[in-house]
């Protein structure tokens, strides 16, 4: 035992005071010390009502029984539960190894808390004010929880490795000197990440965390006002799903339940930037009725992102931007009036293989979802979305989508392409519309059958020529390759043989554009 303890183990030092002796000997029973008052405005932690000697222990005391405390009573287990304490002194177990189990509700810490690189077994803060969470490589085989806390100057957990859950449901937490409320990167969590309800004012950053399972911000409003970010947390792992949907208080609301009457439901909501870049996520990213507040400058930037499954389903953000450049998802679940209009959304090299819209998706609201992500043409989009189209056996939708594809680009061709785009969609829609071609070479056919059959035709050479016949000699004309043996065998002059030469370069042209068309076809193929 260190100085000021008896002479065997287990004995009072002689330097506690009451409330710190009643706290020994409670470690001792592992039993939960608790020194409310009973008056609610009183036992508040966070509330100004000063709490006196009467309720006080000196932190140097509490350090002493979690690091060097004395053996517990014959049956029990030693632990530290304290309900209603003021905790004077700044907590110190940095490098400290902490066998009994801790558990503190309702407490008052004078200065802040500084546990970097101490190992737990499992350390449950409850509804306590803390100044500020220093923990930077703690390790805790079991839980870390600190729902319903408040912490003034933020907490840090860079590198930290929490054996199961971290809770961090309803708390309120603060930023630091640097304009971050909570430092995580590199954190591992074995199981859930739960912080649902949390209120952040500052940065979050999770930046190469991992979690084993869950990362849950049900309900949580992040704001960050000083940084770039409210959420930054490029490269995080969660092997499980990112939860920014609505929580309902007082009661677990789960996805796609009617939550009980009564319920009052928090969105989860977002002042300032969200980087998810690079993220790799084991079912789902999902993102219902989240709402999300940026400055022009500000982003939900999901680049290069991961997931078998992202459910786009916020609310549509008034400002900024969201970047999908590079993400590869296997099903998106979206709804029209969730994405940004144009100028607002970028998705270069952006990968999935389903569409599942959730409400009414028509097709030419999905083409202007494209044409938003596409400032400049670019043909991946289109192409993409042709080929989940297509897939999914809707063949005619996948035409329509090239179509607006060839449409887009020959807005950026020069004068001559433009005019001869203009041909080829007139004619047969660059290829996808075949039939039209048809109905063209029907339409001509009539007319030229109708007016030739007015015109004088004398022979090229007399005596050795096939009966006259206008149908045929038309449809000779507009055929630019097969040879039906009228065109060669008579002589036309004046405006028919102008009618004539015309009916020659409708049919090359109708030729050309249909070889066009069936070239994108067979490539595309």
């Amino acid at each position: 035992m260190t100085e000021g303890t008896g002479g065997r183990a287990g004995d009072l030092p002689d330097d506690l005071t009451d409330v710190e002796a009643g706290m020994w000997q409670a470690f001792r029973n592992g039993s939960v010390y608790d020194l409310r008052s009973g008056d609610t405005a009183v036992d508040d932690p966070h509330g100004g009502r000063p709490w006196g000697p009467e309720r006080t222990v000196r932190a140097r005391v509490v350090c002493w029984l979690l690091l060097d405390g004395p053996p517990a009573l014959a049956g029990r287990v030693s632990s530290l539960k304290l309900t209603g304490l003021r905790i004077a002194g700044t907590v110190d177990l940095a490098g400290g190894t902490v066998v009994p189990y801790v558990e503190l509700k309702g407490c008052r810490f004078e200065q802040e808390v500084r546990l970097p690189e101490a190992h737990f077994t499992t350390v449950r803060l409850v509804d306590c004010s803390v100044p500020r969470l220093e923990a930077a490589r703690v390790h805790t085989e079991g839980d870390l929880h600190l729902p319903r806390c408040r912490f003034l100057g933020g907490i840090r957990l860079t590198d930290a490795h929490i054996g199961t859950d971290l809770l961090l449901n309803q708390a309120i937490v603060h930023r630091d000197r640097t304009g971050r409320s909570i430092a995580a990167d590199g954190m591992t969590v074995g199981q859930d990440l739960q912080a649902e309800l949390l209120r952040s004012h500052g940065e979050v950053s999770l930046r190469g965390a991992k979690i084993g399972v869950s990362l849950s911000l049900r309900g949580a409003k992040l704001a960050s006002p000083y940084t770039p970010w409210a959420l930054n947390a490029p490269q995080l792992t969660v092997e499980r799903t990112l939860y920014l949907t609505p929580a309902g208080v007082g009661s677990t609301l789960l996805s796609g339940v009617t939550p009980a009457r009564g319920t009052r439901i928090e969105n989860f909501e977002c002042q300032g930037g969200v980087r998810l870049d690079d993220g790799r996520f084991g079912d789902a990213v999902d993102l219902d009725r989240a709402r999300f507040s940026f400055t022009d400058e500000q982003v939900l930037s999901l680049r290069r992102m991961q997931a078998p499954e992202l459910r786009f389903l916020g609310e549509r953000p008034r400002r900024g931007q969201v970047l999908l450049s590079g993400a590869r998802i296997v099903t998106l679940v979206d709804r029209a009036t969730s994405w940004p209009g144009p100028g607002g959304l970028h998705m270069g090299g952006f990968v999935y293989e389903n569409l599942v819209p959730r409400g009414p998706f028509p097709l030419v609201e999905r083409l202007n979802w494209v044409a938003a992500a596409t400032a400049e043409y670019n043909p991946e989009p289109y192409e993409r979305l042709a080929a989940v189209l297509r897939e999914a056996g809707e063949d005619e939708d996948a035409r329509e989508v090239l179509l607006a594809k060839q449409r887009r680009r020959r807005e950026t061709l020069p004068p001559a392409g433009k005019l001869w785009g203009y041909v080829q969609d007139g004619a047969v829609a660059y290829g996808y519309r075949p039939g039209r071609a048809a109905v063209w070479m029907a339409v001509l056919w009539a007319a030229g059958s109708l007016a030739f059959a007015h015109a004088a035709h004398p022979p090229v050479t007399p005596g050795q020529h096939p009966q006259w016949n206008p149908a045929l000699f038309a449809l000779d004309l507009l055929l630019p390759v097969v040879d039906l043996g009228q065109a060669g065998q008579w002589q036309l002059t004046g405006g028919w043989q102008w009618l004539a030469a015309v009916l020659v370069l409708l049919g090359w042209t109708l030729a050309t554009t249909v070889a066009a068309g069936a070239t994108r076809l067979l490539r595309r193929s």
